[in-house]
């Protein structure tokens, strides 16, 4: 799920609001309003009021950019976050603390106030302590609006699934007539024969992983053959699926039909001929297990949906596993899908 961000409107709002606040005694006796003020703000002018604005304003801008967006795109063990954002935010506030004592004197033409100089690191300080606190609320804010729309989201998804479930669902009893017809009509052809009954298995499988979040490696490899046996019945040669699994791994988890949308994948959508054989490579590596195939893009638009990958990544979010990893570098694409332990 993509982070979202604190909208940049309420941090610019924020923002100001500190500065005009923090600025207002000053701002009022430039106007000559009240003694009690010109007492204490004897050297303030316009160019005094435009720097204190400015600053006070980029200063907490800061503070609620980081704490509101920037630290949570660091991506990190929470006890080196937690360092990471105690190191910027004192940087932040330590050197727009020197900053200010720097650029004052040039910018506004004349030497801080003695009284302003020792008051400075406290308004700092509080100015510090209030954006912070603002910036985490607005982030649980974001992070509580996201997590409801996230659960709207799913919530439409699973309706959507159900609705598509229905439409698409038929009598597997028909189907599985069907293919024992079809199978006594064409008894004489061993591959015929052959291909209806892998083809059996292949919907049967599907029926029977239908209700089930997680299959082990060993069925899927078993269902990936029969469906690999229809890619070849079609591309003969041309079409070359290599495995290497150990069997340490043959009672680890994926998701049903995972293997064979990544197989699918590749025949959709590259070059299938007699100088470009497709060869696709199953293996495991730690607790990945690998698939790879060489990239040749077809001439001509695939079919299909082009949504396969895509849903795989959804089927793995939402089983709370972690994420898989897709490279696409020096013409191999490979897919890493994360393996669980059956149980």
């Amino acid at each position: 799920m993509k982070l979202k961000e604190v909208k940049q409107t309420e941090i610019v709002k924020i923002a100001a609001l500190i500065s005009i606040l923090v600025n207002f005694q000053r701002t009022v006796f430039f106007f000559k309003s009240g003694k009690f003020l010109i007492d204490n703000f004897s050297g303030t002018s316009l160019r005094d009021i435009i720097f204190n604005l400015i600053f006070f304003f980029i200063f907490p801008w800061l503070i609620l950019q980081f704490n509101g967006n920037w630290a949570y795109r660091f991506l990190a063990p929470k006890s080196l976050k937690f360092l990471v954002s105690v190191f910027f935010n004192l940087t932040i506030l330590i050197g727009c603390i020197v900053l200010f004592k720097t650029l004052y004197p040039p910018f506004v033409g004349e030497r801080m106030p003695i009284e302003e100089i020792r008051f400075l690191d406290f308004k700092f300080s509080v100015i510090f302590i209030i954006t912070f606190f603002i910036a985490r609320i607005l982030r649980l804010q974001v992070n509580q609006r996201q997590s409801i729309l996230e659960n709207e989201r799913l919530k439409q998804q699973n309706l959507q699934n159900e609705l598509s479930a229905l439409r698409n669902q038929i009598n597997p009893h028909f189907l599985f007539n069907s293919l024992n017809t079809l199978n006594s009509l064409v008894r004489d052809n061993k591959e015929a024969t052959q291909f209806v009954n892998k083809l059996s298995f292949m919907y049967r499988y599907i029926l029977q992983s239908g209700d089930r979040n997680m299959v082990t490696i060993e069925e899927e490899l078993k269902f990936l053959e029969s469906y690999s046996y229809l890619i070849k019945t079609r591309y003969r040669e041309r079409f070359e699926l290599q495995i290497t699994i150990g069997s340490e791994h043959l009672d680890k988890e994926i998701p049903p039909l995972a293997l064979q949308v990544l197989v699918e994948n590749a025949v959709k959508h590259n070059e299938i001929s007699e100088e470009h054989p497709l060869k696709v490579t199953i293996y495991t590596e730690g607790e990945f297990i690998h698939v790879e195939n060489d990239i040749r893009p077809r001439t001509y638009e695939a079919e299909g949906t082009g949504n396969g990958l895509l849903n795989l990544q959804k089927r793995y979010a939402l089983l709370g596993n972690n994420q898989i990893v897709i490279s696409n570098e020096n013409d191999l694409f490979c897919v890493k899908l994360p393996l669980n332990t059956a149980k």
